[in-house]
């Protein structure tokens, strides 16, 4: 499954949640090596996690990466 990264790995400080795509650090680490069950799990999470980053206005949107 590919990746939501954008090349952008900035961590909000508040939720631990990457600004650009929404996952934590050990998410990020367990990416390649992760079971597809995990991995639709994690990208389940993201739209919500993008939303709240949104909303404080820390998200960096991909065009902005």
């Amino acid at each position: 499954m590919k990746s939501p990264c954008i090349s952008v790995c900035r961590f909000d400080g508040r939720t631990g949640w990457c600004v650009a795509c929404g996952r934590t650090l050990p998410e990020c680490r367990e990416w390649k090596k992760a079971p597809r069950p995990r991995l639709l799990a994690i990208r389940k999470a993201l739209p919500a996690r993008l939303a709240k980053l949104d909303a404080r206005g820390v998200r960096v949107a991909e065009e902005e990466a």
